[in-house]
């Protein structure tokens, strides 16, 4: 197994290709899903925010940095968008993203592309939402909140590989080696990238936190809540 896998981006014939297309059909479905639901969330100040959000996320990923011998990593950035634009839009953020680097880049497969947009862009993102939400309902500040939840999402996307891999690779390694090695240097690139999300959404969160969406979904959570038992 090379570095590309292990560095998230799939590349080309690492899943042969019945896989790679069952997963492409996912992520267009997943997607669709996300575009629908997103009109709902899109407004006069969420779509300004997802065009940078996207745009931040494609330049951090353009960094870099050492996990392991051989290994780098860099943001994936789907708990950050779902924190900041939601996860419908985080979703599409974080897909545009991958399409032009797997289009201009070369960074990761054209047809792998399906299996890396279902990874970071749905799996991802899904995660990373979720465990916000659950952490910040627990009285969790936004910034504990955002670090553990990017750790989190990275590890758990890393490990849809592993299903992708078990359905069609054919490197000849056993479903828990290949396990171990995306678990591994994952939580290090996970832990950087908690550290990148915790720092930016705190930077966002006080300057305007009406921008975030996670404290926004929370507020009127509570209002609602409020509501109900007055």
């Amino acid at each position: 197994m090379n570095n590309d896998v292990v560095a998230m981006h799939i590349s080309n014939g690492i899943i042969d290709a019945p896989v790679s297309g069952i997963f492409a059909a996912i992520a267009a479905s997943a997607i669709a899903v996300c575009v629908l639901r997103a009109r709902a969330d899109l407004d006069d100040r969420l779509a300004p925010m997802a065009g940078l959000v996207a745009a931040f996320i494609f330049a951090v990923q353009m960094l870099n940095f050492p996990v392991l011998p051989g290994v780098s990593g860099h943001l994936l950035g789907g708990a950050l968008a779902a924190i900041l634009v939601g996860p419908w839009v985080g979703a599409l953020c974080v897909t545009v993203v991958l399409v032009v680097q797997a289009l201009v880049f070369a960074d990761g497969g054209l047809t792998a592309l399906g299996l890396n947009v279902t990874n970071m862009a749905v799996i991802g993102t899904a995660a990373g939402y979720l465990l916000v939400v659950a952490l910040l309902r627990a009285r969790v500040p936004l910034v504990g909140a955002a670090f553990v939840a990017s750790v989190v999402s990275v590890v758990v996307a890393s490990q849809g590989f592993v299903l992708q891999y078990a359905l069609g690779g054919g490197g000849g390694l056993s479903i828990g080696a290949v396990a171990s090695l995306m678990a591994g240097p994952h939580l290090l690139i996970g832990i950087g990238e908690g550290l990148i999300t915790a720092v930016t959404v705190s930077a966002v969160a006080k300057a305007r936190p009406d921008l975030v969406y996670a404290l926004r979904t929370r507020r009127q959570r509570q209002q609602q809540e409020e509501l109900v038992s007055a």
